[in-house]
């Protein structure tokens, strides 16, 4: 019980710190807005000349700007870890009488939390793109978006564990968190795209993740993988993250 009690501190404590920051809450939808008032509105008569199975490039984009609002949402949470260093907190939770795993997995969980509301929010302006919304939907993306959520949130947490700066932390995740997001086909379809670019969307954890949030979203468009396919390569890389993370902070600590 003491462990299920730090775990839950650490997830209360983050998840107050994320609520308490109505910035933060409201600026994390202005990414998300232009992309899809803006260049959704721009690219897409573009697109509509290639032709998206009859879909609107709005109503193609928007799961892909709902990956990209989870993607960010849950690698930015770990950046909590190195506040924690750097202000001399982590210390303080490292020295308590609970395991250190209990550390990591507790935040992994806060930051899963954080990026799926953040997807929650997202779905507000889905109307604006020409998808419908319905309980059952929601219902349905829920679960998606949390497993995609605790890949992020574990990769997150597996490299602040090895970064000391903010500054080190900020470069090193734009490096990552922007190739991920193009090549996933979170803006564009990827069927004519060079062989080299398939290959690496292939290998791009969050396309699977998109691919299935626009299967459950779109189901009459022509998914890359059997949505079955994408569950399981989404749970697999979760657990591993997960995995990996809280074995690296406990290691680091």
């Amino acid at each position: 019980m003491r462990r299920f009690r730090a775990i839950y501190i650490i997830w209360l404590r983050d998840l107050k710190r994320h609520f308490r920051d109505k910035a933060r809450i409201f600026g994390s939808l202005g990414s998300p807005i232009i992309f899809i008032f803006i260049l959704g509105q721009g690219l897409g008569s573009s697109f509509a000349l290639g032709g998206l199975g009859g879909f609107d490039y709005k109503q193609f984009m928007f799961p892909g700007i709902l990956g990209m609002t989870v993607l960010f949402a849950g690698i930015f949470a770990s950046v909590s870890i190195v506040w924690d260093r750097e202000f001399g907190f982590l210390k303080e939770m490292l020295v308590a009488p609970v395991p250190t795993w209990t550390i990591a997995l507790g935040k992994v969980i806060s930051g899963a939390t954080i990026a799926a509301f953040q997807g929650v929010l997202m779905l507000l302006l889905a109307p604006f793109a020409g998808v419908h919304i319905s309980p059952i939907l929601i219902a349905e993306l829920l679960p998606m978006m949390f497993l995609v959520a605790f890949s992020m949130t574990g990769m997150g947490v597996l490299l602040a564990t090895r970064l000391k700066t903010m500054q080190g932390f900020q470069m090193v995740m734009n490096f990552f968190m922007m190739p991920m997001f193009f090549i996933s086909g979170a803006m564009f379809p990827l069927k004519n795209a060079p062989a080299w670019l398939d290959s690496l969307s292939h290998i791009d954890p969050l396309t699977y993740g998109v691919d299935a949030m626009r299967t459950i979203m779109l189901p009459h468009f022509q998914s890359r993988f059997p949505l079955g396919m994408d569950i399981l390569v989404v749970s697999l890389l979760s657990a591993a993250m997960i995995t990996a993370s809280v074995t690296a902070f406990s290691r680091q600590a």
